[in-house]
Parts: structure tokens; sequence; C-alpha cells
């Protein structure tokens, strides 16, 4: 049986309100920015694996390269994806996190999670760091979480509240006042 993750980090940007999506689950252009994607790239460059939902892909230029997870409710529990050989579908509600990693038959690599809402919460306990950036001056009223329960709770807060806590800042874009802040497990 293959062993669990060896590392599990956690990749997203979000609106000043926590949001990594409108309402309608897409990411808009005002999320997107040249040095976020250049840091979220390299970062998957270093996983073997990525793990997403419906509306989360990474669409980067080595994403055939990597193994896959699709969290998805169109399965009973876990099953190959047939347009895929190195993914497969997963309904958390029918099989455990191991068994999904263990169909992907890998051992020592590592797995980034790219959301949304309910996958990026199914990790918060899982997380050995999560690499938060905030869109400078970007809101989404009604738009999509980033973790089930902001806006209540602000993005950090959620992750405090998991054991995670704030690590080192990166400035991205100097000009844009756009940075990601890593937050570790303790």
């Amino acid at each position: 049986m293959a062993q669990l993750p060896s590392r599990i980090e956690g990749f997203a940007i979000v609106s000043e309100d926590g949001m990594l999506a409108g309402a309608d689950g897409i990411m808009p252009e005002t999320l997107k920015f040249d040095a976020d994607q250049k840091f979220f790239r390299a970062g998957l460059d270093r996983c073997e694996a990525v793990i997403h939902g419906r509306h989360s892909h990474e669409q980067q230029p080595n994403s055939p390269r990597r193994h896959r997870i699709w969290v998805t409710t169109r399965v009973a529990g876990i099953e190959r994806d047939p347009a895929d050989a190195k993914a497969v579908r997963w309904n958390p509600a029918g099989a455990s996190f191991e068994q999904a990693w263990a169909a992907l038959g890998l051992d020592d690599a590592a797995l980034g999670v790219v959301g949304g809402t309910d996958v990026f919460g199914l990790f918060l306990l899982r997380y050995d760091v999560f690499h938060l950036t905030h869109a400078p001056g970007v809101t989404l009223p009604g738009g999509r979480p980033v973790f089930p329960g902001v806006p209540a709770r602000t993005p950090e807060q959620v992750m405090r509240e998991h054991g995670l806590r704030h690590g080192a800042e990166q400035l991205l874009d100097a000009a844009r006042h756009l940075t990601v802040t890593s937050w570790r497990r303790q």
C-alpha cells in the first residue's frame, strides 16, 4: 500500500474578503497576477500530484506530467478517470483520503492542493504548509470562499484554528503590493 504524501501544500490567491472565485465558481481576471502565477507554477513543479474540485485545475505547462485526484460526488467512492490514466476520481463520502492516495500508487510524493472551498477545507488538519496570497484592492461579495467558515472568520483565523502558524512572507510584486504568506504546521 502506498504511503501518505511526503508533504501536503495548499496554494490559493484570494480577494481581500477571502474569496477565491466569484459566485459562479470561476476565478475572475482580477485575481490573476503574473507574479502569483509564477509562484504557483514553481510550487506545483515541486509536487508529483495535485488534488482539486470541479472548477479547479492548475492548467500549467507541467500539468500533464502530474498525477491527480479529482474530488467529485459523481462517483460512489474511488474510480479511475477514463480520460486520464494518471487520475482518480474521489468522493470523500464514499472513501477515505488514504484510499484515494493509495489508488494513485505514489510513494514519497508531494501533494499540491489547488481548491476549491471544500477541497481546501478537507486538508485543514493535514497541510504542512499553505501558501496564501491576498489580491490587494479586490473584493468579491457573494463569491466562493477559500475555506468553509469564511467570511464569518478570516482565512487566517481558520488556519490558526487548525494548527497552522503565520510563517514567512514573500514579496511577489512590489508595484502591486502583492505578497504571499506561507502558513506552516507547528
